[in-house]
């Protein structure tokens, strides 16, 4: 199968959407699909306000139209909802071409930690994007629920993995983690005003506070922040390492989907802290995460669970299996018309 993937985010990106998407994308060649990936790479861009590091593509559907034409996929699927997402969505339904689209950020919340405006403004930009998808990929239940409020019901599961070979508990801890006081409490993400950094940095249980990652709240919370230690982005196995080595995982994050760092923290053998929200309420079990409104209360519980069990239940995911499901969920265009064929929208 020839499978078109559109993306506003992709490498040199670091975070959740874009592992999830390269990770899919490897098990797809493995299996002899073809993958096209289209992102803000191939095109001029510009920085994000507030967040350089993402480029939005300063293209529209005739930019994607050329290359999707050129590929001519079985299956288009559009991964988020920036410029490229439009523009694939636009000349999919110019060219009644079907096309599937996942929700893998709680954008009316994340939209309202960075305006301050409430959240209900920016469901309507979610309902007119995701509306004409033959399915919209959910990777919990509770973001599933939510969405049908929203009248969004042609909804598909589509969970996440880990890669098993690199997230495992055998990993050496850093060296300098030897001589933190405990317990050693991670954080692994963007380091952004959305990821809500500053619950984790700023409560009040004993020990250590590691943040890994980068982002545009980096250089504020390193001054709010100062006895917390930041060491940057890391990967494969270096970050493994952090996992491993660490006593307690938080996750302070209230507008993630899923939450892929804290399988990938599971599987390394290291229990979760979080709020209770979605992602952490559909991924964690009693045994292997905390949750609680006071996140230092979750870590003290955490410190508490089996490291076993933690690693045993990070072992059901994997990226096999996710791939599995988003083939399931494709939609095939064979029965649209011709590619570069090309269908006037209403006015």
């Amino acid at each position: 199968m020839k499978i078109a993937i559109i993306t506003d985010a992709w490498h040199p990106q670091v975070n959740g959407v874009v592992r999830t998407l390269t990770s899919v994308t490897g098990e797809l060649l493995r299996r002899g699909h073809a993958v096209q990936i289209i992102s803000p790479g191939e095109f001029r861009s510009i920085p994000a306000p507030s967040y350089p590091e993402i480029r939005l593509a300063l293209t529209g559907a005739r930019g994607v139209g050329k290359r999707l034409s050129a590929f001519a996929p079985d299956s288009i699927h559009i991964a988020t909802e920036g410029p490229l997402g439009w523009a694939a969505r636009r000349w999919c339904l110019r060219n009644r071409f079907p096309f599937t689209t996942a929700y893998h950020t709680q954008f009316p919340d994340y939209l309202a930690r960075r305006t301050r405006l409430p959240a209900k403004l920016f469901w309507p930009f979610i309902r007119r994007f995701h509306g004409p998808a033959e399915r919209i990929m959910v990777a919990t239940p509770s973001i599933r629920k939510e969405l049908r409020k929203q009248g969004l019901t042609k909804l598909h599961h589509w969970s996440r993995g880990v890669d098993l070979a690199t997230f495992h508990p055998d990993h050496a801890p850093p060296d300098f983690f030897f001589n933190l006081p405990r317990p050693i409490q991670l954080y692994v993400g963007r380091v952004a005003v959305e990821k809500n950094i500053e619950a984790f940095l700023g409560n009040d249980h004993p020990g250590s506070k590691v943040v890994v990652g980068d982002g545009p709240a980096l250089t504020r919370l390193k001054a709010q922040f100062p006895d917390a230690h930041f060491i940057g982005k890391r990967t494969g196995p270096d970050l493994a390492a952090c996992y491993a080595g660490a006593d307690v995982f938080v996750f302070p994050s209230r507008t993630d989907t899923f939450g892929l760092v804290m399988i990938e923290a599971l599987a390394c053998g290291t229990p979760v802290a979080a709020y209770p929200v979605a992602g952490p309420r559909d991924v964690l079990q009693n045994d292997s995460g905390a949750m609680d409104e006071r996140i230092e209360r979750a870590i003290g519980r955490a410190l508490h669970f089996s490291r076993e069990i933690c690693l045993a239940h990070g072992r059901n995911f994997s990226w096999e299996a996710s791939t599995s499901q988003f083939l399931d969920g494709l939609e095939s265009g064979g029965n649209a018309l011709p590619i570069g064929s090309v269908i006037p929208l209403p006015a």
